[in-house]
């Protein structure tokens, strides 16, 4: 089974999610967390590690107790809770104006209502927020919620282009939009983790480790490096 830029079937999602799954085994979302603490983690973790956006999130907490206390405390006290995810600078203000709107329309520091919703009312409502885009609203409705997402973080977008899953040089929010169209229902959320684990160990930037990896026969970016 070959292919070309911009070939995704079903049939071909499952044969490399089948793959995916003998090499790396289980293939579930890391953490299944409360919606609201699940937004400001993957606020964090924007451009910096998990590990790093981890220890942001700890330090958030244990500075201010309460979401309240983040809202009512200077924009500076919160970028010096969170310095060690990077970019606290301008992500603090993000998420106190997130906190805000979500009190302002739930009167809590709450997200739980959005398990009552749809998928695209849950989403177009988290992606509202302020600074909230497709891949943080993705996060939520698949770690948080449980529901069938596809976050298209950078590993998922480098790796699903090199392997045609969607056009060159397509955006991140468009990327997003043509995989949830085109994977089949109830493996969204299991091909987001495959291609992240494929993207950190093999599927590296800048250059790949083709002759590692188990899709080799089935990525048209292959030959270009075996």
């Amino acid at each position: 089974m070959t292919a070309t830029p911009g070939t995704a079937t079903p049939r071909r999602i499952r044969a490399i999610l089948s793959r995916l799954r003998k090499r790396f085994g289980d293939l579930e979302p890391p953490r299944r967390g409360d919606p609201l603490d699940e937004l400001i983690l993957t606020v964090l973790s924007q451009h910096t590690s998990d590990l790093n956006a981890g220890r942001a999130f700890e330090q958030l907490k244990a500075t201010f107790p309460t979401w309240q206390r983040v809202v009512d405390a200077p924009t500076i006290a919160v970028a010096d809770a969170i310095r060690s995810g990077g970019l606290a600078d301008s992500k603090s203000p993000r998420i106190q104006a997130i906190l805000r709107e979500v009190r302002d329309r739930e009167g809590v520091f709450d997200l739980s209502s959005l398990r009552a919703r749809s998928d695209a009312d849950a989403r177009a409502y988290l992606t509202s927020l302020p600074g909230v885009g497709p891949k943080t609203a993705a996060v939520v409705l698949s770690f948080a919620l449980g529901r069938d997402a596809i976050p298209v973080d950078t590993h998922v977008h480098r790796v699903s282009m090199r392997l045609g899953l969607v056009p060159p040089k397509v955006s991140a929010e468009r990327a997003d939009r043509l995989l949830h169209d085109v994977v089949p229902d109830g493996l969204r959320t299991s091909l987001h983790v495959a291609l992240i684990r494929l993207g950190r160990e093999i599927c590296k930037a800048p250059i790949p480790r083709c002759r590692e990896c188990p899709l080799k026969d089935l990525c048209p970016t292959a030959p270009r490096y075996l």
